[in-house]
This record gives C-alpha cells, sequence and structure tokens, in this order.
C-alpha cells in the first residue's frame, strides 16, 4: 500500500487528525488491511503537499489509536484488531528523561571493551573477596593517570575510590554539614544534589547565576546571611543548562571560598568530556575542594565508580570511615575493569565516542527544534528547552508523556526562585539517532502548535 493517497480536502480538522482519521475509515471500509505498509512519512509529506512533520504526527496518532505500529528500519504497518483496543499507546516510547552518554555501537571499540573484561575476568575469583576500601595501589596509579588529563595530581592519601559519584557526594556532605547546617549550591541544580541534602537534613540555598554560573557577590552575601558550610558546584556542562563555569569566574568563586573559608564540592561528572575544559575546581583552590570525578558519565554509568580527591590527607580519613560503614567499598571487579580501560586505552577511545556522539545528536537537535528555543553545548547530552509563550510544563510534559516521550521539568531543579517554564531533554543513552531524530522532529512540531491543539486526552 505505499501508493495510500488520502483524500484530507473535506476534514475540518487539523491534519494530523485528518489523517489518523483517514487511516482509521480506510481500515473499516477494507482499504488499508492487516500487515499494509504505509508510505513512508517524507514521499506522504510530498504527495499531500505538507509538512513532513504533520505527516509524523498523524503516524503518532494513528498508533497512539492502535491502527498501526513503527518497525524500526522497516517503516509503519497496519495493527492485527487485537492491537486496536484502546487508546494512549506510546506512539514511539522514547525516554528522554536520563542524562546519560550515548552507548558505544562500534563494533571494533566493542570488541577492545569485552577483550578488557574478559582480561579482568582471569582473577575473578579474587574480584569476588573483601577489599580494602579506597582502592588498592593498581586502581590509584590508574585513577591519578585519569586525573591527570583534568591537571590534577594528587597524591595517593588524598585519593580514594568510591562506588560511585552520589555515595561519595553524600559521604562528602555528612561530613562537612549537621542536619539544620546550610549548603550553597546553584538556583537550578543536579536534583541528586537535592535528595542528598534533604535526606541528611540540611538546608539547601541556591545562588543567583548569570550566563557564566554562580555570581561571586551572591556567594558572599550568602556566606554573610547563611553561616554556610560548603558550596556544591557542577561546573562543567552544568546538569541541567550546559553551561560551563569560565576560568576567571572560578578564579573569582574560589577567592570569596577562600575568604570564607568555606569548603568547595566539586560535582564534575561531566568535566572528562570537553577536551579541553577549564581547569577544575580542585586545580584552583586544592586545600578548599572536595573534586568527585565520577566514571558515569564519561565511561558507563554501569561502572559505579568513583574518584575522590580530599581537600588533604587528614579529611580523607573520616570520610573513608564513613563510606566504609555506608558501603564497605566500590565493588572489585568494576574498579578492575575501569583500571584495565585506563591502562590499556580503551577508556580514552570510549571517551573520544561519546564526544563524536554527542557533537552528532546537538547538531541534529539543532537542526530540527526552533532555532533559539534552547541552550546547550554542543558536547552536552542533554539541552534546556524553554517553552513559548502559550505552553507551560506541565502541560507540555503531558503531552509528551501522552504520547510516549520522558522528559523532565524544571520543577525537579530549581532550588531558588520560581521554576521557569523549561524542561531538560537528553539525547544520550540507548536511544539511537533515527528514533530520536523522530522524537525531536515530534516535540517541533508539537512546540509549533497551540497547547489546545496538540491535547491528547478526549
Amino acid at each position: 500500500m505505499l501508493d495510500w493517497n488520502p483524500d484530507l480536502s473535506e476534514s475540518d480538522m487539523p491534519r494530523y487528525l485528518a489523517i489518523a482519521n483517514a487511516i482509521a475509515e480506510d481500515i473499516k471500509r477494507g482499504r488499508l488491511a492487516v500487515g499494509d505498509r504505509l508510505p513512508p512519512q517524507r514521499k506522504l509529506a510530498k504527495r499531500l503537499d505538507i509538512d513532513f512533520t504533520t505527516v509524523a504526527r498523524g503516524y503518532v496518532e494513528a498508533q497512539k489509536r492502535g491502527l498501526v505500529e513503527s518497525r524500526v528500519g522497516q517503516g509503519t504497518f497496519i495493527c492485527p484488531p487485537r492491537a486496536r483496543s484502546g487508546r494512549g499507546r506510546a506512539p514511539f516510547p522514547v525516554d528522554l528523561s536520563m542524562n546519560l552518554p550515548p552507548e558505544p555501537d562500534d563494533p571494533e571499540l566493542l570488541g577492545r571493551m569485552s577483550a578488557g573484561l574478559a582480561e579482568v575476568s582471569r582473577d575473578l575469583v579474587a574480584l569476588l573477596r573483601y577489599q580494602d576500601f579506597g582502592g588498592s595501589q593498581a586502581d590509584k596509579d590508574a585513577a591519578s593517570n585519569w586525573l591527570g588529563r583534568r591537571a590534577l595530581v594528587p597524591s595517593h592519601d588524598r585519593l580514594l575510590v568510591t562506588p560511585g559519584a552520589h555515595p561519595a557526594l553524600l559521604g562528602v556532605f555528612g561530613l562537612l554539614a549537621k542536619p539544620g547546617d546550610t549548603i550553597l549550591c546553584e538556583a537550578v541544580t543536579y536534583p541528586g544534589c537535592r535528595s542528598i541534602a534533604a535526606q541528611l537534613g540540611l538546608k539547601l540555598v541556591g545562588l543567583e547565576m548569570d550566563r557564566d554560573g554562580v555570581t561571586p557577590d551572591a556567594l558572599a552575601d550568602a556566606c554573610k546571611r547563611h553561616a554556610p558550610k560548603a558550596l556544591y558546584l557542577n561546573p562543567t556542562l552544568h546538569n541541567p543548562t550546559t553551561l560551563t563555569i569560565p576560568e576567571s569566574r572560578r578564579e573569582a568563586l574560589a577567592a570569596v571560598a577562600r575568604r570564607q573559608s568555606l569548603s568547595i564540592v566539586e560535582d564534575d561528572a561531566y568535566g572528562f568530556i570537553p577536551a579541553h575544559g577549564p581547569a577544575p575546581f580542585a586545580a584552583i583552590a586544592p586545600d578548599l575542594t572536595w573534586h568527585i570525578a565520577g566514571l558515569a558519565k564519561c565511561i558507563g554509568a554501569g561502572l559505579r565508580a568513583a574518584y575522590v580527591v580530599a581537600p588533604e590527607a587528614r579529611q580523607s580519613w573520616p570520610f573513608a570511615a564513613a563510606m566504609r560503614a555506608a558501603n564497605i567499598m566500590a565493588s572489585p571487579l568494576t574498579v578492575a575493569l575501569a583500571t584495565r580501560w585506563i591502562e590499556d586505552g580503551t577508556a580514552d577511545a570510549i571517551l573520544r565516542f561519546i564526544r563524536a556522539e554527542a557533537l552528532a545528536r546537538q547538531q541534529l537537535a539543532s537542526e530540527i527544534l526552533p532555532k533559539g528555543s534552547f541552550r546547550s553545548d554542543p558536547l552536552a547530552f542533554n539541552l534546556w528547552l524553554r517553552l513559548p509563550p502559550g505552553w507551560t510544563r506541565s502541560a507540555f510534559i503531558g503531552h509528551m508523556r501522552a504520547t510516549g516521550l520522558g522528559i523532565v521539568a524544571s520543577d525537579a531543579f530549581t532550588v531558588a526562585g520560581a521554576p521557569e517554564e523549561a524542561v531538560r531533554v537528553c539525547l544520550g543513552g540507548p536511544l539511537k539517532r533515527d528514533r530520536l531524530r523522530s522524537a525531536l522532529e515530534f516535540m517541533a512540531h508539537t512546540l509549533a502548535a497551540a497547547p489546545a491543539v496538540s491535547s491528547p486526552f478526549l
């Protein structure tokens, strides 16, 4: 049925609904049968002289009704009747809510990764035993090697291998502050920071930001008013806004922190993604900074490992004790794998892949989404989408969720002030580019329409 050519001339409904209605009517009349393949979206758009995204949206609406199914790389096909029961079926379930790096799919790189795992597994029994907390000598050597890419050369007595950035943040916050104490952070910040502060009974105070991040004046004022115990920052490819604090601003913030004897907690989750990013706070103010270099965003979240650099050796002792009590140790198996990949260059190859793929996906977003509608960075895994007038974040989130797209509203990130009408859209993870393209095209079409026209509810 690649020659299917619906007549939309008599419909006074939006074109995308008219397309879905035409599919339903032609199934009812027997013009379309189970298994029939509909024309490619671009071909039908040209045939009907309408925009491609309108056809895409019509197919999405038909899939919501259970009339058709989309098969990646094959096309769109008429479903059997049993698949047509109920409405609200997700058109192409796509999770754009988790900020993950793009997953490697290059056979040569996957082969290198597998070879590293095979090499590590030769000593598998030893890796199933309890280990001392903080990492072996070999693991710390690899960590030092890795951190050297960020101009960090900490002594081993300040360096600890931990079971991921989240437990490390929990340990550092618990060490620096007691319930009721204040931690400063960005006005819009990483949700994990909010969760950890709430769990520990800490007061989180968000600071005013400009295009370069937290302002020095806001930090100085907050120090006078709140007597904070620490400043938490996610300074490179900030989650969710993707901004990177320039080095001059980092130096200014560090100077304020030094005058106030204020500890800095640097969550450097994305610090390795830029090939030549600004120096970390741990290099600018090493005596003030707890540096947390997680491997989740630059290699893979499943490793559950992070390298923590304490400001000085004696501060690492109570931190290690608290981490040992809560977590026993980082997984020796995954840490050994990370060490192996760093030593043999596989980690660098993964990082190069992530950079290249993130760049390609950001380019895709810039081609599809309305110009000026979002903030991002060419190497970020997400974008910060500001909604046009008429759209609220709740309405937009509801519409996206009803059509199978998962994104996150600004409420999850906002600490100070009212949340802006914005959402975080993630571009990485296991999602392939063709499905990402379809999701972004649908999103762009939705943004161009009024919320009432776009409503998926009956």
